[in-house]
């Protein structure tokens, strides 16, 4: 039973359609009641038929429907046209209703089949047919045939709108037949128990009938019967089914075949019967219809061919036969196996040569259709390559593109070749030139073939099938290799999605293909990869357009991945060498590529005989159209090309660098699958890289760096914008070595290795090499941090062995490789920490460690520069790696130069002021033994310096780390040395032993600084640091550390030659460091001060061992030894050693024992210090006849008083007077010593400040000491002592010590000069005054007559007076004087006797004071004048005061010679200043008033006033008083009359000030007198005196016509006085009788 959409039953027809069919019938009744009154008839009847319905329900709608359809058949009967399309119309609706049962079907279809024989309404016809058709499924079987067979009919109609309509119906009626096919299928399947189909008896089908075969359901069977006639009618045989078909035509059934074959493949796949017809009839068609096409030869002379017309291919026919075979090889490959290779076959022939262009194009376009497919593709090699028994089918399809092009080039070249055109019309019409960019194309071996066509990727666009032509349209030029092209593209697209499904390209989606097996991948790849890069290659070197090269760039480069993926090497290494070779020129590539591969022919792409390009080449020249030129530069050496090879310029294209930047893409994206083909790559890029410049820069990336010298090289503007981006590609593409496994990895360093190993070949003949490899291997090496344990020893390794090479270019780049790398690994974040991981420390620093074998000095460096860099920046990290740090810093030696060392040397001092904590333990031993080498190393002094101080550092950490470094030394001391003579000492005592004894090594250094810093060092950390050490270790450091030190120096010392030392060069060497004596008489001083110290400082420690006593008695041999030497310096060390020594801490501790030892200590200590000064001034006075005599310096000297208050504070208890002339012997001896006359600071100039000398201030510092202890322990005898010494001192002011012997000798006097004692002197006065007022009645003081011994001291600067060196010294001494008389004449006044003999010099000192024989300079300021004459009052107030009102208690001739120097001083003023020209000078007037006022005193008083009398004798005094007037009043006389002159000679001219100032005095001095003498009773009865007064009054007249104010007021108070002289006095007789008789003169 036939498949129906709906069951009638269900139909249920409403009232109101039926009564619009009424109404329908009523108008068709009407529009024929007059001319076809049949049709009335039968329309009235059709109407009350529909009336019925309502009265009679249950009779069925079919049944009526099927009545009322005959005056619709009697309508269109009339060839009325307007009853017709009424009729047609009324038909339609009742289709439409789906009131049509097959029976009324067939009514329906026999009208319309009248119809369409009539030709009438034939669209309306095709319209109703449609509908029935569509409606629902009620037609099938002969009424669809009948149908099928109208529709066809009307398609050869004469009309073309009916033809064309048709048509369409045909083709729509056609797929609505299997359509109806589908949809049973689909309704049978959903049945609960769908019906079984019975086996096929194919025997049955072979002979064809048009009854449908059995068991196939009424669609399927109608579907059968129609395709089996379709085929029928394009073999041009008669239909079994489509009975009454009267033409047909070819192409429009080929149409149909495909339509249905396109739409309805399941069909076909489903029911065997289909299949059968497939296989049957379609393909023995198609195989006939191929014959023609086949046969034909388009290249074969008309003459001889000998086809029919029907034999000549017909394009419309062939055109849909390549249609129908491509849907078929497309969706029935798996059903038609064998067949599928015959059609393969049989298009691969259509592209034979001698075959028409439209057809080998119609052929490719077919071909493209299916390599769009991958799924195709891949059933092609399973089925058919993968087979041994059939055709390669796909391989055949690959190789069969290399020969379209070959052959399409060679059929070109022919035309070209032919008379009829020329070369150069073919190129002029080329649209190329400069600046004018061509159309995409290819120059195949001189042959233009443009892109014409293009096709989106994986789509096929038929752009020659035209279903309207007859003729075959001419197919322009390139249409066959652009078709070509996007096949080869395709072919190679499809294998990547067949091969890598999980990869879809450009991310579209697609859905999973299943997944091939290895076998079919690989077959794929054998198939096709010998045609494919056979066809690429040549593509590449034609392309012209930048686009099409780079696609098929892209292809080869997927098609090596595809290679690689499946290991498949062959076919991978020569895609490889495709891209290889097109980076570079041709015979370049050759020279290059031949020497890397084997068994890759590079001639692939030139198969051809060269006779058919060689005149092509000839006359147009490849290179001129191809590629312009972008850079030209020099070849790249290789081993191919023997040494000294003249080798030109190598030119670079525009493709060549494109084909580079494939290579790259290439490698960057699939380096994983390159395998061994690495070198291949890696050699190309490296030649590339050369050739353009490329120079490598830090991290091995590359810069465009060529040399200015290369005058070859010309590289364009835009290649060089693009060579940083080249570089760029070139570090990306290791830096994707990261994601390489590791297998790939050791393959691409195994290769850049082998290129680095080939340049180190050429660098040996010194060639200039490339460092292309060794820059990609530290690249390479970066990126892969994370695994660095993989490719670290392969990797280091050879790049240790480019460090050895002799070119210094390779070995400065595999140094920089192995330095970048050490630093970056060490700075990388490692999964397990790098402080951690012990081994990858090692591991690490290795490569490095192992640069010191390197026998090169600037690897060297570049080794230790890294070293200083990882310091700084990793240093923290380093815990385990230390060994080999120190190891790398250890190895440079003396032989390796100033620079190497300095660079280690930086290294080292980083380690240790930066890195001792986190250095382990066991490494301090060697980082201490480092540093003593750097330190003894003869290079560079400041390093040997340095490195001393860095002990000190050690020091310093060992300090602060005690309590660590103690408890991990404990662990294990095997790295400690032993030190004999300790038990059981400490390790951390070891530790600082393994200091102690490396730095005293290093203090006997052959050079002067090393030796004096490491001595400091030395000794500051012993001072710094000792307290760590325990007590024992200190006898240790003590017998075999210091004392060992203290003797080899002096064994050195002494045993060191004089000669003078030359620096060399512009250096100079102190006069004080000149010899090599000098200098270890340095090293002396700072081992002895250090071991003192060390005494000092640690005494409390030492005296606790048992053996100090020992000690002390050595070190003080030491110092004794050294203070007598002949050295200054040495001899002014030994001394402030000694001076140390000898400081007693303020916590020293008081019990018995060792206060014992001290007293001990001290007693020798006062011996060695008087030994040492008593025994250092003996060769002043025994061995002055040397010529070699020693003279100890002011600072020996200095120091060696200033020794005394430290040793005088504890031996005072016991000092003696024995010791005290001991003492004063030494001193005496010391400062009598001269000063050599280099020794500036001690010569002190008399115009400057006085100070004293240090040695003099030493001096009385220890002379205070002892009066202060003389006075506070009532030491009394010794003060007498002490008086002298300093009354010895006090006499240097004026007359310094001299040493006759000494300055006998001419030779030398020039090289000493006397000190300027003064300050001293001075000094000495002071204290000697100051002690005296403490003492002057002291008895042993008086005894010892000390008052006289210091006026006899004072007498000799204040005789001198302004002869003295400085006038500080005679005031002084004044001053002191008057001092020591205040408190001295009380003491002589009280004890008589002792004193008798100081008078007699008081007197003189006093006389040879106040008159001295020499007169100020004339220099001198009022000021100091009258300052001076202030003092001499002073000494006058003092007799006035302090002798003259004891004379009774005072000797009368001290008496006399007082009164004498007072009447001289009273006028005496005038002649002790000397006159020079007309210089005005002060005279001593307030001096000569103060004498005369004490003369008047004293002399001319009252009788009544018994003050001044003489021993009580009145005689005595009167004659001294009677002396004193006459004496004035003759003096004043001289003045007077001498002025008087003096003024009448000088005219209008005023006298000088002076003479004024003196006649002053003089006057007012007269007055005085006047006024005294009328007071005095002696004198009043002198009349001599009287007479002698009464005689000036003439010259006071005289002087009355002076104009000077100055002595015209004094002039007037004395006249004054002379008014009382003008009545005689009353008792004148008497009065001049008493003088008379007392007269003397």
């Amino acid at each position: 039973m036939a498949y129906e959409a709906n069951a009638g039953s269900s139909i249920e027809v409403s009232s109101a359609f039926i009564e619009s069919l009424q109404n329908d019938f009523k108008t068709l009744s009407g529009e024929s009641k007059k001319k076809y009154p049949q049709v009335k008839e039968a329309c009235e009847e059709a109407i009350n038929k529909l009336k019925s319905t309502h009265t009679s329900p249950q009779s069925s709608i079919y049944c009526i429907v099927n009545q009322i359809i005959y005056p619709l058949s009697q309508g269109c009967e009339t060839k009325d046209v307007k009853l017709i399309r009424f009729c047609l119309q009324i038909m339609q609706k009742l289709i439409t209703h789906q009131l049509i049962d097959q029976k009324g079907a067939l009514y329906i279809t026999d009208t319309l089949w009248s119809l369409m024989e009539l030709g009438i309404e034939e669209v309306k016809i095709l319209q109703t047919v449609t509908l029935l058709l569509t409606t629902n499924t009620v037609v099938h079987g002969d009424t669809l045939a009948r149908t099928l067979v109208l529709c066809f009919r009307l398609h050869f109609a004469k009309n073309s709108t009916t033809i064309n309509t048709a048509g369409a119906t045909v083709r729509q009626l056609v797929y609505l037949v299997f359509e109806r096919v589908v949809a049973e299928d689909e309704h049978l399947s959903k049945l609960e128990n769908p019906p079984q189909r019975g086996p096929v008896n194919f025997e049955d089908l072979k002979a064809p009938s048009g009854a449908p075969p059995k068991g196939l359901p009424p669609c399927a069977g109608d579907a059968f019967l129609l395709f089996q006639d379709l085929v029928q009618l394009v073999n041009a045989d008669q239909p079994y089914w489509l009975i009454g078909m009267t033409e047909m035509t070819r192409t429009f059934g080929l149409e149909l075949l495909e339509s249905v074959l396109t739409q309805f493949s399941v069909v076909f796949y489903k029911n065997a019967e289909f299949s059968f017809l497939l296989k049957e009839r379609v393909c023995a068609l198609v195989i006939k219809l191929f014959s023609p096409n086949i046969k034909y030869r388009s290249n074969v002379p008309s003459n001889i061919q000998q086809a029919t017309p029907f034999e000549k291919p017909y394009f419309p026919i062939s055109m849909r036969l390549l249609r129908v075979v491509s849907i078929l090889i497309q969706k029935y490959h798996a059903l038609l196996v064998t067949e599928c290779e015959i059609f393969l076959s049989l298009i691969v022939k259509f592209l034979d040569p001698d075959k028409p262009t439209w057809q080998r194009s119609l052929a490719l376009e077919v071909l493209h259709k299916m390599t769009i497919q991958p799924e195709l593709l891949n059933s092609f090699c399973e089925c058919y390559d993968l087979n041994k028994h059939t055709t390669s089918i796909f391989q055949d399809i690959a190789l069969m593109y290399s020969r379209y092009l070959s052959v399409l080039s060679y059929r070109w070249v022919q035309w070209f070749l032919s008379p009829r055109d020329s070369l150069q019309s073919f190129l002029g019409g080329l649209p190329a030139g400069p600046g004018v960019s061509p159309q995409p194309g290819f120059l195949l071996r001189g042959v233009w073939l443009p892109i014409v066509a293009t096709f989106p990727t994986g789509q096929a666009k038929s752009t020659l099938e035209m279903l309207d032509k007859i003729e075959p349209p001419v197919v322009p030029d390139g249409y066959g290799i652009s078709v070509a092209y996007a096949c080869l593209m395709e072919i190679i697209r499809s294998l990547q999605i067949t091969i890598s499904p999980q990869q879809p390209p450009d991310n579209e989606p697609s859905t999973p293909l299943k997944q091939n097996s290895r076998e079919l991948n690989c077959q794929l790849i054998n198939s096709s990869w010998c045609g494919l890069l056979a066809a690429l290659s040549p593509l590449v070197d034609a392309s012209t357009d930048e686009s099409i090269t780079e696609n098929v760039l892209k292809a080869i480069q997927t098609y090596t991945a595809l290679c690689g993926q499946l290991d498949l090497q062959t076919p991978r290494d020569a895609f490889i060498t495709a891209i290889c070779k097109s980076s570079l020129p041709p015979h370049y590539a050759l020279t290059v590529l031949n020497t890397v591969t084997s068994g890759v022919n590079l001639r692939q792409g030139h198969r051809d005989s060269q006779d058919l390009n060689s005149p092509i080449v000839v006359q147009y020249g490849e290179s001129d159209f191809r590629q312009q030129v972008v850079a030209v530069g020099t070849p790249l050496p290789t081993s191919s090309v023997p040494a000294g090879t003249q080798q030109g310029p190598v030119m670079l294209t525009s493709k060549n660098l494109q084909s580079m930047r494939a290579l790259l893409s290439l490698a960057h994206c699939h380096g994983s699958i390159l395998g061994t083909s690495w070198h291949l790559v890696l050699t190309t890029l490296q030649h590339l890289v050369w050739i353009l410049g490329l120079k490598p820069s830090t991290g091995g990336s590359l810069k465009a760096g060529r040399s200015s010298t290369d005058t070859n090289a010309v590289i364009t503007t835009s290649v060089m914008a693009d060579l940083p981006v080249l570089s760029t590609m070139l570090s990306r593409l290791f830096e994707s070595s990261q994601y390489l496994d590791d297998v790939a990895l050791h393959h691409l360093i195994n290769a850049l290795c082998k290129l680095s190993q080939e340049a180190m070949e050429l660098a040996y003949s010194n060639r200039e090499p490339s460092l292309f490899a060794v820059a990609k291997l530290l690249e390479t090496g970066l990126v892969n941090m994370s695994r660095i344990e993989v490719l670290w020893r392969p990797l280091t390794n050879h790049l240790l062995e480019v460090c050895h090479h002799p070119h210094i270019r390779m070995r400065e780049w595999g140094v920089e490789a192995i330095t970048y790398l050490v630093k970056s690994a060490l700075h990388y974040k490692h999964v397990v920490p790098l402080r951690e991981n012990q081994k990858l420390q090692t591991l690490l620093l290795g490569p490095l460690y192992e640069l010191s074998s390197v026998p090169h000095g600037d690897v060297r460096q570049r080794q230790l520069e890294c070293v200083l860099q990882i310091l700084h920046t990793n240093g923290e990290t380093l815990s385990h790696g230390w060994p080999l740090v120190l190891g790398i810093i250890g190895a440079v030696s003396d032989q390796h130069g100033e620079n190497l060392i300095r660079i280690a040397f930086q290294c080292l001092q980083l380690v240790i002021t930066d890195f001792l904590p986190v250095m382990p333990w066991r490494c301090l031993p060697l980082c201490v033994d480092t540093v003593a080498k750097f330190g003894s190393q003869i290079q560079e002094l400041n390093i040997s310096l340095t490195a001393v101080g860095l002990m000190w550092n050690i020091s310093d950490y060992f300090h602060q780390n005690q309590g660590k470094l103690s408890q991990t030394l404990t662990e294990d001391n095997t790295v400690l040395p032993d030190f004999p003579g300790t038990l059981n000492m400490p390790s951390f005592d070891k530790l600082w032993m393994c200091l102690y004894a490396r730095l005293g090594e290093l203090c006997v250094d052959s050079r002067p600084a090393v030796r004096k810093s490491a001595g400091q060092t030395l000794f500051s950390t012993i001072s710094a640091h000792g307290g760590l050490l325990k007590q024992p270790t200190w006898q240790a450091i003590l017998w075999q550390v210091l004392f060992p030190l203290l003797d080899k120096v002096r064994s050195l010392s002494n045993s060191a030659s004089s000669e003078k030392v030359d620096a060399g060069g512009n250096i100079l060497i102190h006069h004080s460091r000149n010899t090599a004596q000098k200098q270890w008489a340095e090293t002396q001083v700072l081992t002895l001060s250090g071991v003192a110290r060390v005494f000092n400082t640690k005494r409390q420690l030492l005296q606790a061992l048992g053996d100090f006593p020992r000690a002390w008695s050595i070190l003080l041999e030491f110092i004794e030894n050294a203070a007598l030497s002949k050295n200054n310096e040495v001899s002014i060390a030994a001394l402030k050693s000694f001076q140390e020594i000898l400081f007693l801490s303020k916590h020293q501790s008081v019990d018995n024992k060792v206060v014992l030892e001290d007293k001990e200590i001290w007693a020798i200590a006062w011996k060695i210090w008087v030994k040492i000064g008593t025994e250092i001034t003996i060769p002043l006075i025994e061995h002055e006849s040397q010529e070699d005599f020693y003279i100890p310096s002011q600072t020996f000297l200095t120091n060696l008083v200033q020794i005394f208050p430290n040793v005088f504070q504890h031996i005072k208890s016991n000092f003696t007077l024995d010791d005290l002339k001991q003492l004063g012997t030494v001193l005496s001896n010391a400062v009598s010593v001269p000063v050599f006359g280099e020794t500036t600071p001690y010569i002190i100039s008399t115009s400057s400040d006085l100070s004293l000398t240090p040695l003099h201030d030493g001096v009385l510092h220890a002379m205070e000491l002892l009066q202060k202890e003389a006075m506070q322990k009532n030491h009394v005898k010794m003060i007498p002592e002490i008086f002298k010494l300093l009354l010895t001192f006090a006499k240097f002011t004026c007359s310094p010590p001299t040493f006759s012997k000494l300055e006998s000798k001419q030779s030398k006097i020039s090289d000493w000069i006397t000190m300027n004692y003064v300050p001293f002197g001075e000094k000495a006065v002071a204290m000697v005054v100051k002690l005296y007022e403490k003492t002057a009645e002291n008895p042993e003081v008086i005894n010892a007559n000390i008052l006289k011994e210091i006026i006899v001291t004072l007498h000799t600067p204040l005789a001198l007076k302004y002869n003295c060196v400085s006038n500080s010294i005679w005031k002084l001494a004044a001053n002191s004087l008057i001092t020591i008389l205040r408190v001295g004449l009380k003491v002589a006044r009280s004890h008589g006797n002792q004193f008798s003999s100081m008078w007699d010099e008081l007197s003189t000192t006093l006389n040879d004071f106040l008159f001295p024989n020499t007169c100020a300079s004339a220099d001198k300021g009022l000021e100091e004048m009258i300052a001076d004459e202030a003092t001499d009052c002073q000494i006058i107030e003092l007799l006035r005061t302090e002798v003259l009102p004891y004379s009774k208690n005072i000797p009368k001739e001290f008496i006399m010679q007082v009164v004498i120097l007072l009447n001289k001083g009273s006028i005496h003023s005038a002649t002790n200043v000397k006159t020079d020209g007309d210089i005005e000078l002060t005279l001593r007037e307030e001096f000569a008033k103060t004498c005369f006022e004490t003369l008047l005193q004293f002399s001319l008083i009252d009788g009544g006033n018994n003050g001044m009398v003489i021993n009580g004798d009145e005689k005595n005094n009167g004659l001294a008083g009677h002396l004193a007037v006459t004496s004035l009043l003759h003096r004043f006389q001289e003045v007077l009359k001498k002025y008087i002159e003096d003024e009448k000679l000088s005219g209008k001219c005023p006298l000088p000030r002076y003479r004024l100032s003196e006649i002053s005095f003089v006057l007012k001095a007269l007055t005085t007198l006047i006024i005294s003498m009328k007071k005095a009773s002696a004198v009043k009865e002198d009349n001599k005196a009287w007479e002698q007064l009464i005689s000036l009054y003439p010259y006071l007249v005289e002087c009355t016509t002076t104009t000077s104010t100055q002595v015209s007021r004094p002039l007037r108070e004395a006249l004054l006085q002379f008014c009382d002289l003008l009545q005689p006095p009353q008792n004148r007789n008497n009065n001049v009788m008493k003088l008379s008789n007392n007269s003397v003169i």
